[in-house]
């Protein structure tokens, strides 16, 4: 793989500023913010009210723990446009993540906003080792979904040359890599796995492509599924880490020259880490649930919004600001079964690691008599026999008792049988009956 660490001048000031510096520019951020929300959201009045906090009580980083947590309920309750701190007339776009309840969460930007958020994606694109004038293939959906223009304006404030594919009609995008020839691409990772999935089919060598950086986010995914990347593209495969609800993409990025976590953008994202019970904070270091506050932001600024996303924090390496380990797990994707705690994100690890097996799963749960049960439906790979890759299930099977405490059933799969997604994969399906 190419060697991308960046040049001397490559660095915005702030990415190596002092940490005394980057404190400095947050509190004055963060008192600026608060005040904002206070006066302008009437929820987040109400709710500094009902703990008996003000945005003059805030001294230092600390007193952000005095503060009240933003939920996505909170968000849903205040549709569509109750969190927005300015007129509607000033906000120029909206986003909105899928609603399962008919509810979707809705995000507004101001122009200010806007650029704010390309200078963050643009700045994670480099930081993975994208330039100017480079070609990226952008395969993010475009609409509400936050991930394609979010990239796309990133991507262009950098000077890169989009490519604006979306998602779906995947032999096209396979077509297009081959034919305009990208330097990177910019998609999650679950339908990366089925791109090359395809350029095998039409008997094309994925390492041979002109892909050099692989920008992966929107959802969990492990340091076996970059070695995986890397290994059949030829690339160097970074994380990227957003939300709608805070912003979309670029909230926080790896940067290629370590790929050992990912480097939140605190001069515009505060973070801290709560214990998912309590909400204590948790000092740097523990692993818990990740709460972000904006800085800067306008149309719709958050306040202490609880991620549901599982980490810790750890110290700068790259650049001053701070860490976040790889997000391999939610807290509301946690499977309990029998009283054990699983990920799916520990699932693809011990898959990974069985040759027969491909990253290709589905977690499917469901209830014989009163006690719930899980199988793991796995692909097998293109050049396994089905003898081996039952050989390796019955592998699986014993790993995930003897690591994780708990026995599950595993389905081996011919190759292509499970359902493919253009976007996140539904690792997840929940057959039990409701209560």
């Amino acid at each position: 793989m190419l060697d991308l660490s960046p040049r001397n001048g490559d660095l915005e000031a702030i990415e190596t500023a002092s940490v005394d510096e980057l404190r400095a520019l947050q509190i004055g951020r963060l008192r600026w913010s608060m005040r904002h929300a206070y006066d302008h959201v009437a929820h987040y009045r109400a709710a500094f009210e009902a703990v008996g906090a003000h945005p003059d009580d805030l001294h230092e980083l600390s007193d952000l723990a005095r503060l009240p947590f933003t939920t996505k309920e909170d968000l849903r309750r205040n549709y569509p446009f109750g969190m927005f701190a300015v007129p509607r007339e000033d906000v120029v776009r909206v986003h909105a993540s899928s609603g399962t309840t008919g509810r979707p969460t809705v995000v507004g930007y101001t122009k200010d906003d806007l650029g704010m958020w390309a200078d963050v994606v643009a700045r994670s694109i480099r930081a993975a080792g994208g330039r100017r004038g480079m070609v990226l293939h952008n395969a993010y959906g475009y609409g509400l979904f936050t991930g394609g223009l979010g990239a796309h304006a990133g991507a262009e404030r950098l000077g890169c040359t989009v490519v604006p594919v979306s998602g779906g009609m995947t032999e096209r995008q396979v077509q297009l890599i081959q034919d305009f020839r990208p330097d990177i691409i910019m998609v999650t990772p679950s339908y990366m796995l089925n791109v090359i999935d395809e350029m095998e089919r039409q008997g094309i060598r994925p390492r041979s492509t002109s892909l050099k950086i692989g920008i992966f986010g929107a959802e969990p995914w492990t340091n076996e599924l970059r070695r995986e990347m890397e290994q059949r593209l030829d690339l160097h495969a970074v994380d990227i880490y957003g939300l709608s609800e805070v912003i979309g993409p670029g909230v926080a990025s790896e940067c290629v020259e370590t790929k050992d976590g990912l480097h939140v953008w605190e001069d515009h994202f505060y973070p801290e880490v709560v214990d998912p019970v309590t909400g204590d904070v948790l000092p740097d270091g523990a692993e818990g649930e990740l709460v972000l506050t904006s800085l800067t932001k306008q149309a719709m600024p958050v306040v202490r919004y609880r991620t549901r996303d599982l980490t810790r924090l750890l110290p700068g390496t790259a650049r001053t600001m701070r860490r976040l380990e790889k997000i391999t797990g939610r807290s509301d994707d946690m499977i309990i079964l029998r009283g054990v705690n699983l990920f799916p994100s520990q699932l693809e690890e011990l898959i990974l690691g069985l040759p027969a097996l491909s990253p290709h799963f589905q977690c499917v749960l469901d209830r014989r008599g009163h006690l719930d049960s899980l199988t793991v439906r796995v692909e097998r790979r293109e050049n396994s026999t089905p003898q081996a890759a039952t050989t390796a299930g019955e592998a699986l099977r014993r790993l995930v008792k003897a690591r994780i405490g708990v026995s599950i059933e595993v389905d081996v799969m011919d190759p292509h049988t499970i359902e493919r997604s253009v976007g996140k994969m539904r690792r997840l399906v929940d057959h039990r009956p409701h209560r």
